[in-house]
């Protein structure tokens, strides 16, 4: 493998990359160019917000061809072009070869939720104080424990026993919660998403976890249920408040994440119809908001 290694202003970052890709690119990547420096510019905006600016000022963009000679020619080939006039060709170096999927491993250890309950990977051992595991890795639907948002649903799952009780998670991304609660006791347990991928994510991982569950999209998702948890964004969940609501049988419990903190007064006047939510938690910026129907 080889990288061409390129400079480029912003205004040329979009038809530089497309080239690339015409150019059978394996990969594109585009970082700031003055990272590091007094120049660096952080364009990550607030979860739920747009970013600042499209680009940066400068960008270092690095693409991936399988061999010496199709880098040089793609290099070749992108000189001429007009778009190009203001970008530099730093140069083309050989990638060295690495186990990827064990430096992808090394990145992914055991997260604690509480002192006994821990989410592992399958490549590690549960750690000796784990009195409760879920075994997950990292895959194509959110969650493996490491969010925030995640983490404060896991907490308050952690906290009660919920024996014998029936749970919906909404929006199950890798199906974390609906397991989670398996764990603590809950014995029917439907799990929904709108992405079909999410749906195959949690049926592996609910299996790997010798969990049964039902899952599929959201109509899936039918009558009332002991424990309602929804871990999406503020937006979403505000569009949601009915049909969550409803689905929360007498006596039930609403977990709500995904949600900023100065987001909390949207979210309890989004409610405010059917079900008063409060804030149980907080991470980082993030709230956990919870609700019970009355019994």
């Amino acid at each position: 493998m080889f990288e061409l290694v390129l400079l480029a202003p912003e205004a040329c970052i979009e038809d530089l990359s497309d080239a690339l890709e015409a150019l059978d690119a394996l990969s594109v990547s585009v970082e700031d160019a003055d990272a590091q420096t007094p120049a660096e510019q952080a364009l990550f905006g607030e979860p739920d917000m747009p970013a600042p600016k499209a680009g940066w000022q400068r960008s270092r963009v690095v693409a991936l061809f399988p061999a010496q000679a199709a880098a040089r020619e793609a290099a070749d080939l992108l000189l001429p072009q007009p778009f190009f006039a203001d970008c530099e060709i730093v140069g083309i170096r050989p990638v060295a070869d690495e186990d990827w999927v064990r430096l992808t491993q090394s990145q992914f250890a055991p997260v604690d939720i509480t002192p006994s309950f821990w989410i592992v990977p399958s490549w590690h051992e549960p750690p000796a104080e784990a009195q409760t595991t879920i075994r997950l890795d990292p895959g194509l639907a959110f969650g493996t424990g490491t969010h925030p948002t995640t983490r404060m649903c896991l907490r308050w799952i952690a906290q009660r026993s919920l024996q014998g009780l029936r749970v919906l998670d909404y929006g199950c991304g890798s199906g974390i919660l609906a397991i989670g609660a398996a764990k603590f006791g809950a014995s029917d347990l439907v799990a929904v998403d709108i992405d079909p991928a999410a749906v195959e994510s949690t049926r592996i991982n609910a299996t790997n976890n010798h969990v049964a569950l039902q899952a599929g999209l959201p109509d899936v998702a039918q009558g009332a249920f002991d424990v309602v948890l929804a871990n999406i964004l503020a937006t979403p969940l505000k569009v949601l408040a009915p049909l969550l609501c409803n689905h929360v049988a007498a006596g039930g419990h609403l977990v709500l994440a995904g949600i900023l903190a100065r987001q909390a007064d949207e979210l309890k006047a989004a409610y405010a119809p059917w079900l008063a939510l409060d804030v149980a938690d907080t991470e980082d910026g993030w709230i956990l908001m919870t609700a019970r129907r009355p019994a």
